[in-house]
């Protein structure tokens, strides 16, 4: 009898797929309706053009948001997958033993932002929107013995689910406005 052995102590954190939805699906409205606008307005740039770049542009943003966070009995890694370039999108990794602190920072909006501060100086972004934060942030304490407890994500999911019911509505908006584009 074969069994499968899993290794309980690799956790793996994805980006939250409500970020993943809301992000895309904003992408997508600010884009498509642009190469039925540039047709009906004979714009210089022809709409072909434009297709080809919210393609790129579509898997840019794809790639960008596949990154995962992993955790093991060595440290932290913050990986893409084998198809994103790393010239596009480089990770990193960070031993337990190498972490000296975790600091906080406030960005230019108010929140809050953190990151780990290892003994050599250099500074790493701790990853704030991965499914089961609160998990991670606890596995993070267990690992290093640095306080988590005042550690919160940087946007709550309130936030996107706004930002996706608006881009909803603008979905719909653009529904009409290339509807009425390809009647003209």
């Amino acid at each position: 009898m074969t069994a499968n052995l899993v290794n309980t102590s690799t956790s793996v954190f994805r980006l939250s797929p409500l970020i993943r939805i809301t992000l895309l699906s904003l992408y997508i409205a600010l884009t498509v309706p642009l190469p039925f606008l540039a047709q009906v307005t004979a714009a210089p740039i022809p709409p072909t053009l434009l297709w080809v770049g919210i393609s790129i542009g579509l898997i840019a943003l794809y790639a960008v948001l596949t990154e995962r966070v992993i955790l093991d009995e060595r440290g932290i890694q913050l990986a893409y997958p084998v198809w994103v370039p790393q010239f596009f999108r480089k990770g990193w990794s960070l031993e337990w033993s190498e972490v000296k602190e975790l600091k906080p920072r406030t960005t230019g909006q108010g929140g809050i932002v953190y990151y780990f501060l290892s003994h050599s100086g250099k500074a790493y972004l701790l990853p704030m929107r991965v499914v089961g934060f609160a998990q991670f942030v606890r596995e993070v304490q267990a690992k290093t013995g640095i306080d988590t407890t005042d550690v919160r994500p940087l946007a709550q999911p309130w936030m996107y689910f706004i930002l996706l019911g608006f881009t909803l509505l603008l979905l719909l908006v653009d529904a009409w406005t290339i509807s009425t584009a390809l009647t003209q």
